[in-house]
């Protein structure tokens, strides 16, 4: 069977332009970049040239940039490391409903802590109003923290505007760009950001390393103690082999950007519109126009979101209900509740992401086969008209009381 991989949201495989960069690093040059010896000062070499090529995917300076190991650590420092080191000037923080777990968990971990987290809501297609943000800050808020674009539903946010709010009113302003950076254009000057948080494997990178820009000059607080690496702001020795692959994919990622980015939109636009009109009682997640070029994200009321997924596995097509990072989770997304989603409705939801392998007739298959899937499983669902009217007061007590988890911060 032929598969059909339609999850490069959650992650990509690792090209093997990458792969060829960074073999080198695990076998003959495979130094501690701290080392003051030869091979040890090689692998300090191709670390800084790797910040290099990172900083200038997005407009920063090399010391701008500090590799971690993965998105989640990058946005924990930031978050964290703006907290700690601006306590004694104020104690709340503006993020929004629709955070990935790296954002939102660590916000509600700090508001146990004492910290004021305010969660800004979000209209239907999952846009914050800058407005709101204007009216959230205080003169205690030290930090906003609002992602770039969503992970699940793939709406861009207005962030050059909420950049310049932030600006205006001498508040950090962190962003994660985890799901944009080498799919959008990113200038962080433009876009009026502070910190970044960018991670490799999401765009043919390996997994396991990531990085953080930190405008010069913002006071951060490290969250490790160890060695002096990465400047004093992240102890532990480089994984060099990682970073070298990390910059690779950076550097093709922006070279192609421009034509694989229209590449791609053309054949989102073609699966929703195929999907939309082959599927009564579909309806798309996002904003319509403003949102990644390789997402589409679907609610299908009468079709379990982890059903769709298994059907559609067992017909060799890869896809998710939402983030990657929630897939165990049973609770409805967080993300589609707050654009007003009920929780059935929330309940059977499809994430469809393409990327560089994605090819026309692998969409076409998935139009063909989707309105198959969901009228199969809304053979043996109750009647769709019903499950309208029904409440969540009526629904949660069929269901384990764990749906509700992680709600109260909001």
């Amino acid at each position: 069977m032929r598969k059909i991989y339609m999850d490069y949201a959650a992650t990509t495989p690792v090209r093997k332009e990458v792969l060829k960069a960074m073999m080198p690093y695990f076998m003959t040059e495979f130094g501690n970049a701290s080392s003051l010896h030869s091979i040890g000062q090689s692998a300090a070499e191709a670390v800084e040239f790797a910040r290099s090529t990172v900083a200038s995917a997005i407009g920063a300076n090399p010391e701008e940039i500090i590799f971690t190991s993965g998105g989640t650590e990058a946005d924990n420092l930031a978050i964290r490391g703006i907290a700690k080191a601006n306590r004694d000037m104020g104690d709340h923080i503006i993020t929004s409903a629709i955070e990935h777990p790296a954002v939102r968990n660590t916000c509600a971990d700090l508001a146990k802590e004492g910290f004021k987290i305010t969660f800004l809501s979000v209209d239907k297609d999952g846009l914050i109003d800058p407005v709101q943000v204007r009216k959230a800050i205080t003169t205690k808020t030290v930090l906003i923290t609002i992602m770039h674009a969503n992970n699940e539903i793939g709406t861009v946010q207005p962030t050059r505007e909420i950049g310049r709010i932030a600006k205006e009113n001498g508040v950090l302003f962190h962003t994660d760009a985890v799901q944009t950076f080498g799919k959008l254009p990113i200038d962080v000057d433009g876009l009026n950001v502070d910190m970044l948080t960018m991670s490799a494997h999401k765009i043919g990178g390996p997994k396991g390393v990531g990085a953080l820009y930190v405008r010069k000059g913002t006071q951060l607080k490290a969250m490790q103690t160890g060695g002096p690496h990465e400047g004093n702001r992240r102890a532990g020795t480089e994984n060099v082999a990682g970073i070298v692959g990390f910059a690779k994919a950076a550097e093709l990622s922006v070279k192609e950007m421009g034509s694989e980015s229209a590449r791609l939109s053309k054949l989102r636009d073609r699966l929703i519109k195929g999907v939309l009109s082959g599927v009564k009682e579909a309806q798309l997640n996002g904003h319509p126009t403003k949102r990644l070029p390789n997402n589409a994200n679907f609610s299908f009321l009468g079709a379990e979101g982890e059903a769709i997924i298994l059907k559609l596995d067992a017909l060799g097509i890869e896809a998710s209900t939402g983030s990657a990072c929630s897939s165990h989770d049973l609770a409805p997304s967080h993300v589609l509740l707050a654009l007003g989603h009920s929780p059935l409705e929330a309940h059977g939801s499809l994430r469809i992401t393409l990327g560089k392998e994605t090819a026309p007739k692998d969409v076409e298959c998935v139009i063909r086969v989707i309105p198959k899937v969901i009228k199969e499983l809304r053979a043996i669902s109750p009647d769709i008209k019903e499950m309208k009217n029904v409440k969540w007061a009526d629904y949660k007590d069929d269901h384990d009381h764990d749906h509700m988890h992680g709600e109260e911060e909001d």
